[in-house]
């Protein structure tokens, strides 16, 4: 903390009264030897600078060194000293008082650092558990901006969302033109520091969804990070209701359907990101962390890395089922993509083995290689589900005339004729297992709707008892097709 030059101007004045106050008591009032001065002067010196800090104990330690030698240090009376060895007492008497003011004022210091780290923790406490309260029938960034201007105590604060282009503003200080600062530390990603003002970007995900300002406040750089991530919070909390909305107004709809999917894909982006932070965290900032807790610490990243990745693909299912569907086509070798797909179904197949025999030679195929492995993902997905345990699941992939087919084969009951194309259709589950193996009854019309996207298509061959074989045909550029 900074003292104010009129408070120092005080209490330099008032350190070297203190040792001027032990001289006339040590020498005249309670007269003592030397040893017992030394010590009054040490406790004075620790007392001012456990109360006031370093540099006024530094004035009074070199007061206290003038004054020891010059009343009680023969000869008395002058500032010279006769006996060698009194050289050495002195110069010990100064190192001493500077030692330990040092250490005081480091311990008074520490004492304050810790003191304000406590309050920060209560103020982003009580942040937090004010976000988790907004009243949903008021703005979430207004509400947002008020709370941290009352909580962290600040002159003004203006929250901008970078969506919606939106100024929510909180305090006594209006903070009339800082919008365009706001935009501005919004698109470029860098904070912005002119006391007593400071304007932060406001991350999600690694990118930039927003900007803080806040005046007359100055949190540690751990306490400033971990209030954009409350209010990076809010502002998905904003999105997030925005989708409800949005999926309330479709609820008689189809598209109700996928909207409700996106909503729910999005409600868990917000926990993902805070765990992948937090886990982040303690691999990198932790390097105390013992073994155990480092490798749980890893399983919390890895899974978390998963589950984002499932949530990324629920929502690109929703706009699949949208018909928002754009293709980014690659050149794509078949067995190579089939091989990195598989990988992913290691530690879910409980057993079961994965066989992949591609042909050899076969041509690449133009494709979208996120969407392609969606499709594939959702067949093996499947083919596990309804497969006895240790049964085996083969991949197969050969040149059919102008097309590669890709045969996922499993051995489960297989599906009635009946129930054929009626698999295909969203939401649909065969009775007979719909209340055994769990599932949405979109992965094969999301599937087919892909390969359909291709041009391509996929189809069923199967009989009762001996297994089901998903099929995926994809045509092949027509320049690698043979005359």
């Amino acid at each position: 903390m900074r003292v104010r030059p009129i408070v120092f101007l005080f209490r330099l004045p008032a350190s070297l009264a203190v040792i001027a106050a032990i001289t006339i008591v040590c020498r005249h009032v309670i007269p003592v030897n030397a040893t017992t001065a030394g010590f009054a002067y040490l406790l004075g010196i620790l007392a001012i600078a456990a109360t006031w800090g370093l540099i006024e104990s530094i004035a009074a330690s070199l007061a206290a060194m003038l004054c020891f030698n010059f009343y009680f240090l023969p000869p008395i009376g002058m500032f010279t000293i006769a006996d060698p060895q009194n050289w050495v007492a002195l110069f010990a008497f100064l190192t001493t008082a500077l030692v330990a003011s040092h250490l005081s004022d480091r311990e008074k210091m520490q004492a304050g650092d810790a003191r304000g780290k406590q309050r920060e923790t209560e103020q982003l406490y009580a942040l937090s558990r004010a976000i988790l309260l907004t009243d949903p029938a008021q703005s979430v960034g207004s509400q947002a901006a008020r709370h941290i201007s009352e909580i962290f105590e600040c002159q003004g604060v203006a929250l901008y969302d970078a969506k919606t282009a939106e100024v929510f503003r909180g305090g006594a200080d209006d903070m009339v033109d800082i919008e365009g600062k706001l935009k501005q530390v919004a698109v470029q990603g860098n904070n912005f520091v002119e006391p007593p003002l400071f304007v932060a970007a406001i991350l999600l995900g690694g990118k930039p969804i927003g900007s803080l300002a806040l005046k007359g406040s100055s949190p540690s750089d751990g306490a400033l990070q971990a209030l954009l991530n409350l209010v990076a919070i809010a502002l998905e909390r904003v999105r997030m209701e925005e989708a409800a909305n949005r999926a309330d107004a479709a609820r008689q709809s189809e598209e109700f359907k996928s909207t409700l999917l996106d909503a729910i894909a999005h409600e868990f982006k917000t926990p993902l990101t805070s765990i992948k932070a937090a886990s982040t965290s303690m691999l990198s900032d932790s390097p105390a962390l013992s073994p155990q807790l480092r490798e749980l610490a890893a399983i919390i990243d890895e899974e978390t890395d998963r589950m984002n990745q499932l949530v990324t693909e629920a929502v690109r299912m929703s706009q699949i089922d949208a018909g928002k569907i754009r293709l980014e086509r690659e050149s794509i070798d078949v067995g190579q993509l089939l091989a990195k797909v598989l990988e992913n179904f290691e530690s879910q197949a409980a057993g079961r083995s994965l066989r992949l025999n591609p042909s050899a030679n076969l041509p690449r195929i133009s494709a979208d290689p996120e969407l392609l492995s969606l499709a594939l993902r959702q067949l093996i997905d499947n083919a596990l589900k309804y497969s006895p345990p240790a049964s085996p699941i083969s991949v197969v992939a050969d040149l059919e005339g102008d097309r590669v087919v890709i045969r996922v084969h499993d051995r489960g009951p297989g599906i009635p004729e009946r129930e054929r194309e009626r698999i295909f259709d969203k939401f649909y589950r065969p009775v007979a297992v719909r209340d055994r193996v769990p599932g949405t009854g979109l992965g094969l019309y999301i599937a087919r709707e892909i390969l359909r996207t291709h041009s391509g298509d996929l189809w069923i061959e199967s009989e009762p008892g001996e297994g089901s074989e998903f099929c995926a045909g994809l045509p092949i550029p027509k320049e690698t097709r043979i005359k």
